[in-house]
Order: structure tokens, then C-alpha cells, then sequence
């Protein structure tokens, strides 16, 4: 290979890669200004609730596993599972967890069952589902534990989660399924001013909240937008939902 054919390829590797910099370049300015706008948190909400409607007596209340426990995301919804088990005292509680070696000891399977236990909800109601890795074989799991496939069902996760969840369990046979999903109280903005702030006396940059804390939120919210929307889409063309 010549020097001239040489320098030709390299230069051409150079276009290509400008070209791929640009593009991500303008993807990344994009997610930087739709920050500043509600339109993420949109989305995220309804990704929670677009499959939801309002909720009826459950015979079962799935609750999904998320991440070890502590965690914010398995409190959340051991919180919202417990405030539903109180609500529906005759209700079942289904936590879908996958455990290792059949090592129920110690798993976090085990630990948001005692998280359970420690809010009031009695052992005898709940059920570990243990083999499923992921959200359809946990899925494909419950079938074996709920026998009748009429029976209401209150799915509990993360909100971008909701949609994919329930989505699945119906394809699964499930005709009575609703998601209950767990979103975090949020935090009125007029916390972070002093009261001469708030009169519009002095609000500087650095203590706008927009630049603190909401345009980073909103940046989480794309990026779990963004994930969910490609476990959507493989889920789709797997034929899960």
C-alpha cells in the first residue's frame, strides 16, 4: 500500500469520525436543553401510568426486585408495597427477586421479605418467587404461583418500569393487571430560598434550583426514558409484550 493510498484512508477515517462527533455533539446539546424543559419527567410519568388505571381490591400484589437493600429503588417499592398490603389486608404479596444457588439466607430476596415484615405485613402472606432473572421469567414464574389468571394483580416497581411490567404479565394470560408505581415525593422549590430570595430580592445563578437540582434530574429521567425505551423495544421484538 502506497503512502498516497495511505493518507487517502486516513483521511477518510478523519471524516468519518467529525461526522460521528457531530452527530453525538448535537445529540448531547439536544438532552442538555430538553433538561430544561418538563418534557423528561413527562415521559418517565408515562412510562408509570399510561397502563394504569384506578386501583381495584388485588388478590395479589407483585412486588419487582430492584438492586440490593438497602437501595433507594427496592425501599421505594417495599414502602409502597407495605402502604398497598395494608390497604388490602386479604391480599397476597408475590416478591420476585432471583436468589442464587437456591441460597435463600442472606439474599436480597430475603431481605425485602424482613423489610416487609418489619412494616407490619405477616409472613404468612408472602410469597418468594426466586428463578426469574428478569422481568419476563419473573413472569413467566408467577404463573406457577397464581393459579387462576383472572385474579386482579397490583404490579409494584419503578415508574419506567410499570409499562414493560404490566405489558408482560398480560402476555403471560394475566387479564387483571394494574401497576402501582413507586414515585419518590418530590420537594417544593421554595425550601432552597430564604424568604429575601423569594421576594425576588436577590436570586442569584448558582442558587437557581433549575441549575441545582432539576436539570440534572431531568437528565436521570432521560437516561432511564432512554433505557426503558430500549428494553421496550427489545421486549417487542422478542414478542414479551
Amino acid at each position: 500500500m502506497n503512502n498516497a493510498l495511505i493518507f487517502q484512508r486516513i483521511k477518510q477515517l478523519r471524516t468519518i469520525l467529525k461526522r460521528i462527533f457531530l452527530v453525538f455533539g448535537i445529540v448531547f446539546i439536544f438532552l442538555i436543553a430538553l433538561s430544561f424543559t418538563d418534557y423528561p419527567y413527562l415521559m418517565y410519568h408515562w412510562l408509570g401510568t399510561s397502563e394504569c388505571k384506578p386501583v381495584t381490591t388485588p388478590e395479589y400484589i407483585v412486588v419487582m426486585g430492584a438492586g440490593g437493600l438497602p437501595g433507594p429503588e427496592s425501599l421505594l417499592r417495599c414502602y409502597y408495597a407495605a402502604t398497598a398490603a395494608d390497604s388490602f389486608p386479604d391480599s397476597k404479596i408475590i416478591v420476585a427477586f432471583p436468589v442464587e444457588d437456591d441460597d435463600f439466607e442472606g439474599s436480597e430476596n430475603e431481605s425485602m421479605v424482613i423489610e416487609l415484615q418489619k412494616r407490619g405485613i405477616s409472613a404468612e402472606r408472602i410469597v418468594s418467587e426466586t428463578t426469574g432473572t428478569n422481568t419476563y421469567t419473573q413472569a413467566k414464574e408467577i404463573v406457577h404461583l397464581i393459579a387462576n389468571k383472572s385474579a386482579p394483580i397490583l404490579i409494584i416497581s419503578s415508574p419506567e418500569h410499570i409499562y414493560r411490567c404490566i405489558r408482560t404479565f398480560r402476555k403471560q394470560g394475566f387479564t387483571e393487571v394494574n401497576g402501582l408505581p413507586t414515585f419518590a415525593q418530590s420537594t417544593s422549590d421554595d425550601v432552597f430560598y430564604s424568604p429575601e430570595e423569594e421576594k425576588g430580592i436577590r436570586k442569584r445563578t448558582e442558587r437557581n434550583v433549575a441549575f441545582r437540582y432539576n436539570m440534572w434530574s431531568y437528565l436521570q429521567y432521560e437516561i432511564l426514558v432512554m433505557r426503558e425505551a430500549t428494553a421496550i423495544a427489545y421486549y417487542k421484538v422478542k414478542g414479551y409484550i
